[in-house]
């Protein structure tokens, strides 16, 4: 995988709210609205994570869910070799969005380490803005391209045709992405598909969560990937809406807020086609 890594220790430190303290929740949205992601600790078992999402969001259900609506997320050893399923083994995870293929992709991602891998399964982390900027730098026409409605397929048979970057009303973008079988690019962007991966690439900060750690995140502005990893990993995911305002997506970079963009608001890409 190419990245260019940023020391794990900073970028957690960077983004690091003690949830314990009595406004914590004030502070964690105001940073959410700021850069989007926030790392935790202390969450040491289940009712720990449980606790703290349910401060923050409204949990969704998740078809691997438990009844708590939190998702353990580990190698089962029998999901990996299915397609969409690659987050239930050992293997590389590509940069993705959670719920991709849905109509209304979750706001909110937090995920918790219960038990490291005794080697591998790094996170990787990609802020959708920076991500941007670097595709207008780099490949303008690639990320035009990205605009444009209807030019990707997430899903299987009742995925969703939708498009890598979606204008809001308020001039915001948010992003939504998936990288494996269950992707399939209209002609229009396959070309841009090397750019883009390569902006994901160089804008990758790595971070190594021990037991107790974990990080929250605004789905439609941050991808997320994974080492491959050995031996047993565990962790907690809650996916929700969140309990307090929360801007969707990001504010382009104002050199790139001027790219030209369908005016079809972000509503047109509702719907699926097969």
């Amino acid at each position: 995988m190419l990245d260019t890594p940023r020391d794990s220790e900073t970028l957690f430190a960077d983004h690091y709210v003690d949830v314990r303290s009595p406004h914590a929740r004030g502070v964690i949205a105001t940073q959410l609205r700021r850069t989007g992601l926030v790392t935790l600790d202390g969450l040491v078992n289940r009712q720990h994570v449980l606790g703290v999402a349910s401060r923050l969001m409204t949990i969704t259900p998740h078809p691997h869910a438990a009844h708590d609506r939190l998702t353990l997320i580990h190698d089962t050893g029998s999901h990996a070799h299915r397609a969409g399923f690659a987050g239930l083994g050992s293997g590389e995870l590509r940069a993705h969005t959670e719920g991709s293929s849905t109509l209304t992709p979750p706001r909110l991602m937090l995920l918790v380490c219960l038990q490291p891998a005794p080697a591998g399964g790094e996170t990787l982390l990609a802020d959708g803005r920076a991500v941007h900027w670097s595709l207008t730098r780099e490949s303008r026409d690639a990320v035009i391209a990205l605009y444009q409605p209807r030019t990707v397929y997430f899903g299987a048979g009742t995925g969703h045709a939708t498009r890598v970057f979606t204008p809001e009303v308020d001039g915001r973008v948010s992003i939504r992405l998936r990288q494996d079988g269950l992707a399939r690019w209209s002609p229009i962007v396959q070309p841009c598909l090397p750019a883009l991966r390569q902006a994901i690439a160089i804008n990758q900060q790595r971070l190594t969560l021990q037991a107790g750690q974990g990080y929250l995140l605004d789905n439609h502005r941050w991808l997320h990937a994974r080492t491959r990893f050995t031996g047993d990993r565990r962790l907690l995911r809650a996916l929700g809406t969140p309990l307090f305002r929360l801007p969707d997506g990001f504010a382009p970079h104002p050199a790139a807020a001027a790219l030209p963009r369908p005016s079809e608001p972000a509503s047109g890409s509702h719907s699926p086609r097969r």
